[in-house]
């Protein structure tokens, strides 16, 4: 038995089409999963798709969405239902932040639109896809949060209570759904190199200040962090619910 087999999933996984989602997108196909690639930009969703599709013909599927729009993540669960014949995995990892600084000035439609973004827009898509999974008594939902969210910031402050939040939409989850057999989990990244968090670790002041107090003295990268999807959607996983996984360098315990 291979505890990490995922032949005969299907995976919904958005904001795919770069960075950690479209590490976790192409972990999850290379263990047999079936993939929705799935972002605001059609070609990115195609470019993504048709590569990973070169490797493992038909193991993905492109259907872009705003994640800001319920219509849209409508459309999203209802186009991946009739392409792939229903959801399996879950991971909301598409998440937005357009401000950087204190709190103190941050414009109000921007911290709405991070809580919106990043917690509302997580709520809508879960309850999207619970109904098929409690109807057949199995799921997995994964949601990507952050190290922010479990520690106070200067500059992301906004950023770090929704991640904040999305901790908690994963218990409320795993609780209430838990006895369908539906699990729910949080992966929290500590700072990896990807486009999103450029501002940080392309910023030598931050990398180092990061670094320094990391006891493997470097960033991550997004297939470490995929690594843990894979867990976490997998059978290697099945007995794992309402829990963060904090996947730092250690940032976090130095």
């Amino acid at each position: 038995m291979n505890l990490f087999d995922l032949n005969g999933k299907n995976a919904l996984i958005t904001g795919s089409t770069k960075g950690i989602g479209e590490a976790i997108a192409r972990q999850f196909s290379n263990h047999g999963a079936k993939v929705v690639i799935s972002s605001r930009k059609e070609d990115l969703c195609e470019q993504v798709k048709d590569d990973i599709n070169s490797k493992k013909p038909e193991s993905a599927v492109s259907i872009p969405c705003n994640i800001n729009h319920k219509e849209q993540l409508e459309n999203l669960v209802n186009e991946t239902n009739k392409q792939l014949g229903g959801i399996d995995i879950l991971v909301c990892n598409a998440a937005f932040n357009p401000f950087f600084g204190s709190s103190l000035n941050i414009p109000d439609d921007a911290f709405d639109k991070i809580l919106s973004a990043n917690i509302k827009s997580n709520h809508w898509l879960c309850n999207l896809v619970l109904p098929q999974m409690i109807e057949k008594k199995d799921g997995v939902i994964i949601i990507i949060s952050s190290v922010g969210g479990l520690k106070g910031s200067e500059l992301l402050g906004a950023y770090s209570i929704s991640k904040a939040a999305d901790m908690q939409l994963a218990r409320n989850i795993a609780v209430e759904h838990g006895p369908n057999n539906i699990r729910a989990n949080c992966i929290s990244p500590g700072l990896v190199k990807t486009y999103f968090a450029k501002a940080l670790w392309d910023n030598p002041e931050i990398l180092e200040n990061t670094t320094s107090k990391a006891p493997l003295r470097r960033i991550g990268m997004p297939d470490e962090i995929a690594g843990a999807a894979v867990f976490l959607a997998s059978d290697a996983g099945a007995f794992t619910t309402g829990q963060n996984f904090v996947i730092d360098g250690g940032v976090t315990i130095t």
